[in-house]
Order: C-alpha cells, then structure tokens, then sequence
C-alpha cells in the first residue's frame, strides 16, 4: 500500500471543510465587485463601458474606477478613514503596551516562586476561556464605577468629566490581550537555556546587559509572535469593542455593524475584503516567525 496515497474519502471531506470555511468569504469579496447598490444579488461586474438599465428602470452608471467603484467609494468615505485610523491607533497602542506587559508577566512567571503563582498562572486563562461579552460587561461597569466616583470626588463637569472613548477601549484590549502574549512569550522561554546568561555574567555584563544582549534576542521570536497575535486580536474585536467605546473612537468593525443596520451595499464587502487582506498579511507573518521559530538553531 502506497503511504502517500490518499483516500478518496479524506479528500472529499477536506474539500468540504475548505469549502465551508472559505466560500463565504470569496462570496464576499465577488460581491465587493457588484454592479447592483443592493447587496442581495449578483448582477455582474462594474464595468467602465457604457450604463445599463436593470429591470427596474434604475439606472446603474459606468465607473471611472471600473470594477473597483466600490472600493473608490470607500477611499472617499471620511467615517471609514477615520474609524481605520481609530482602529489602527488603539491596535498600535494597546500591542506595544500588552506585549511589553506580557513578556515581563512571562519572565516572572517563568523565572521566580513565589506564593501566588499557581493562582497567577491559572488567572492567566481566565480572560481566554470566559465569553467576551461577560467580559465586556465586566469592564463597562467597572469603568462607569470608576469614572463616576471620579467624576464625582474631583467636580469634574462638562467636557472635563472622565467618560468611555478611545482610552477605554485602548486599555480593555490591553486586558485581554496580555494573556496571549504571556502564553506565547511563556512557551517561548521553556526551551530557554540560562546558562547562556550566567556566562555572559560572569564576563562582566550586568543584568540590564544581559537582557537586551542575550535573552531578549533568542526570545524575540516569540515576544515577536505575542505581539502580532494581539495585533490581529485587536483589530478584528467587535463585542468588548462595543461596550466600551463612545464618542470619536467608533473602529472598523463598529463601523461595519452600524452599516448594517441600516442597508447592505457592496461597500461593505469592499471594506470587508480590505480588512480580511490585512488581517491576512498579519497572520501570514506571525506563521512565518513561527516557523522560523520552530527550526532547530545550527
């Protein structure tokens, strides 16, 4: 019997999982391409020919932008750019904040005993495993707390007054995004050898050396890997998002649900397609560094 052969049985059924996964969203993004402004029906590609008429009587005019119209539309859209640009500000942010948190959270937990570490260890799973909207709702009332006692106990009112926007979102992802991070920085430090840095010690490197000349290079894979995990978390979050946001700090997926409570155009799939892209890329990347992680060093 041939071992590479395979069955056509298990080939059926792993073209049906792919199918299942993936169909959805090359639908998605062949509707971004749509010549209708109703988002239920396929009626062709944009082209830059000549107008037609639907059976309606309505009109549908030729783009200058041919096929991509939807995506012209989406370019001109200031609502869109500026929740990208609230999007990418509060994933910026909120990564480089979990993963410095998070690698120090990994080296102690890694590195030291101390009482509370089964219990530390254990609480790091908690924001993993608990639904987002418990979550979510947890952070909202803690926030309202938080904020009103403040508000009140500093007579704070107006515009002064503590209230949700892109700070609270910013440290809400930072709070679900530092578990993963530490996980990841955590599994990287297991195959760590210290004997790499008790020689560099004993060559006169003090700890501040040490760290940034030996540990931090070999762990990098892993801090590296932390870091784009959260990165692609924090761009595609929805519900946490959507409890403690407010005024000004509306993000792409906000966005994208407030499109569609009230019409599905094709630019919705067109800033859809966009966003699948880049979280593609983004995920394209933390396999690569996990690969590279994964080869034995020479």
């Amino acid at each position: 019997m041939n071992p590479h052969r395979r069955s056509p049985g298990v080939i059926a059924a792993a073209a049906f999982v792919y199918f299942f996964l993936y169909a959805p969203i090359v639908m998605l993004i062949l509707y971004s391409f749509n010549a209708s402004r109703a988002n239920v029906k396929f009626e062709g590609f944009i082209t830059t020919f000549s107008d037609r008429v639907q059976m309606d009587g309505s009109l549908v005019k030729s783009s200058p932008c041919g096929p991509f119209h939807w995506y012209c539309d989406l370019s001109k859209n200031d609502d869109v750019i500026e929740a990208a640009g609230n999007t990418l500000t509060i994933a910026f942010t909120s990564t480089i904040i979990a993963t410095i948190i998070g690698t120090m959270a990994a080296l102690a937990l890694q590195r030291y005993d101390f009482k509370i570490k089964p219990f530390s260890q254990l609480a790091l799973y908690i924001p993993i495993v608990i639904p987002e909207i418990v979550m979510g709702i947890g952070i909202l009332t803690l926030f309202s707390q938080t904020f009103g006692w403040l508000n009140d106990a500093l007579h704070l009112t107006g515009d002064a007054r503590l209230s949700l926007g892109i700070g609270t979102v910013t440290v809400s992802h930072i709070a679900f995004m530092v578990p993963f991070v530490t996980l990841v920085v955590q599994a990287r430090l297991q195959g760590f050898d210290r004997s790499f840095e008790e020689a560099a010690m004993d060559l006169g490197a003090n700890e501040w050396i040490t760290f940034w000349r030996v540990t931090f290079p070999t762990i990098l894979p892993g801090v590296l890997s932390g870091a784009l995990l959260a990165f692609t978390l924090s761009l595609d979050d929805f519900v946490i998002t959507f409890f403690t946001n407010g005024p000004g700090s509306t993000t792409l997926p906000i966005y994208v649900y407030g499109l569609l409570r009230r019409i599905i155009t094709p630019q919705v799939n067109a800033l859809s397609t966009v966003w699948i892209l880049t979280v593609f890329i983004a995920v394209l990347l933390l396999q690569w560094l996990q690969s590279r992680e994964s080869k034995p060093a020479h």
